[in-house]
C-alpha cells in the first residue's frame, strides 16, 4: 500500500481506526492498537503512524499520558465522524472485527499485563522491576538488583515468559 494510493483506501483505514477505537472501552496505547489493526488488515506501521496522526490532527482522537505510558481515545467528534462514515468499512472487514475483537483485546491486555524492565544505577549495579497489572492497577511487585546488564536481562526475559509460573510460586511462599 502506497501512502499516496486511492483516498477511499486511506480513508478506510483511519474509519478502521476509528471504530477500533470506539469498541475499546479505555484508552488504549499505541502498541496494542497496532496490534488489533494488524489482526484485522495487513498494514504499514508507518502509515499507521500517519493515519494516528490525522486523525490527531483533525481531533477525532486524543492522545495522553496514563499511568507513565502514552494512550489513545476516541473523541465525541471522533465518534460523530465514525456515525457518518462507517459505510466506508467493507462489510468484511465489520465482520472480522466484530467477531475477533474481544479474543484480539484480551491477548492485548494479557501481554500488557506482565510487564519488566530494568535501570541501571552505575556499571555493575541494575534494578530490576517486575509488575503484573490487572484492571489498570498494579496487583503485584517486584523488586531485585542484578550485578550486570545480562543478569537483568536474563531476570526481565525469564519474568516476561514465565509470570504466570512464578507470581503464584511467590504469593504461596509469602503465605506459608
Amino acid at each position: 500500500m502506497k501512502l499516496t494510493q486511492d483516498g477511499e483506501v486511506l480513508a478506510e483505514n483511519k474509519v478502521l481506526i476509528l471504530y477500533l477505537l470506539n469498541k475499546v472501552a479505555e484508552p488504549i496505547t499505541n502498541d496494542n492498537l497496532l496490534r488489533l489493526v494488524l489482526a484485522i488488515v495487513d498494514m504499514n506501521y508507518f502509515y499507521f503512524q500517519q493515519f494516528l496522526l490525522d486523525l490527531l490532527e483533525k481531533n477525532y482522537i486524543i492522545c495522553f499520558e496514563k499511568e507513565g505510558k502514552q494512550v489513545y481515545q476516541i473523541t465525541d467528534t471522533g465518534k460523530t465522524t465514525l456515525d457518518l462514515t462507517t459505510s466506508i468499512l467493507p462489510g468484511i472487514i465489520k465482520l472480522k472485527v466484530d467477531t475477533s475483537f474481544e479474543e484480539n483485546l484480551k491477548e492485548t491486555k494479557e501481554e500488557d499485563s506482565i510487564t519488566a524492565e530494568f535501570t541501571p544505577r552505575s556499571e555493575n549495579d541494575y534494578m530490576v522491576t517486575c509488575k503484573i497489572n490487572e484492571k489498570n492497577s498494579c496487583i503485584f511487585e517486584v523488586s531485585v538488583w542484578a550485578s550486570s546488564r545480562d543478569e537483568a536481562k536474563k531476570i526481565v526475559d525469564n519474568w516476561m515468559q514465565n509470570a504466570y509460573r512464578i507470581y503464584p510460586e511467590i504469593l504461596n511462599s509469602l503465605n506459608t
